[in-house]
């Protein structure tokens, strides 16, 4: 998979991009990664990309003009003539909110391209006629694009085939399953006078397998009920379930 990234920033990246898993899957050559320095596609000395926006108001608005040329640069086409496979995302609080669904759906993709807004914002004719989509990481205000980039890569290249060891981790996760992930201890089985649950050291896998899914969902339960209301939840969890909200009550 290819993933590029366009941005007036581009030192911002190197050193996460040599860190954890997003290194793993670049070592293992399932993710190339490339950063687009916008400002080399500037034509004024000052190679600017920004501008005040007509109609007046505070801030500046990035320019339509260098973002084309980088996006030009790629050989992405325009979201019609796109090639197959191809996605081009701009960072905004108008798009749509980063999930594990949406972070598996890119992983798909052969080449995924992010556009890092900065500023008050960005032309709307780049939404209007040059990417796919706008996508936002949550109802914050970041300075700009480029840790929202970050959190893209490292959530696509994880899923990636061959990049962690072991998948059934991956499954395992937070939002992967559709409910928050169990609780995990590792030795001491006990410090300071505090123990870990009897039952993971038992050595009986299915009372394990079966406390773990119910502390999945008593986390979920408590912490995130909402995500409840859109999983597909099996017959044994529906019992374990009630018999938490029971215990609740």
């Amino acid at each position: 998979m290819r993933i590029s990234i366009v941005t007036i920033f581009p030192d911002f990246f190197p050193a996460a991009l040599e860190e954890g898993m997003i290194r793993a899957a670049r070592e293992k050559q399932k993710l190339e990664v490339a950063v687009i320095a916008l400002r080399e596609f500037t034509d004024d000395s000052h190679r600017t990309t920004d501008d005040y926006p007509f109609g007046g108001g505070a801030g500046m608005v990035m320019k339509v003009e260098p973002v084309d040329r980088a996006l030009d640069s790629l050989a992405v086409g325009t979201p019609r003539a796109r090639p197959p496979g191809t996605r081009v995302v701009l960072f905004s609080p108008q798009g749509r909110r980063l999930t594990q669904e949406v972070a598996i759906e890119y992983s798909g993709l052969a080449h995924l391209v992010l556009v890092c807004g900065r500023y008050k914002g960005v032309d709307e004719r780049v939404s209007e006629h040059l990417i796919d989509e706008e996508l936002s990481l949550g109802d914050f205000v970041l300075s700009g694009g480029e840790p929202a980039a970050l959190c893209v890569v490292d959530a696509v290249a994880r899923l990636l085939p061959g990049v962690v060891s072991s998948f059934d981790s991956v499954e395992g996760d937070s939002f992967h399953s559709g409910v928050l992930d169990t609780p995990y201890y590792t030795r001491p089985a006990e410090y300071r006078g505090w123990k870990i649950p009897e039952v993971l050291l038992s050595g009986h896998h299915a009372e394990i397998a079966r406390w773990r899914r119910r502390e999945a969902l008593r986390r979920t339960l408590e912490r995130r009920p909402e995500l409840l209301e859109r999983v597909e939840l099996s017959p044994e969890d529906q019992k374990l379930l009630r018999e938490l909200q029971r215990g609740r009550r």
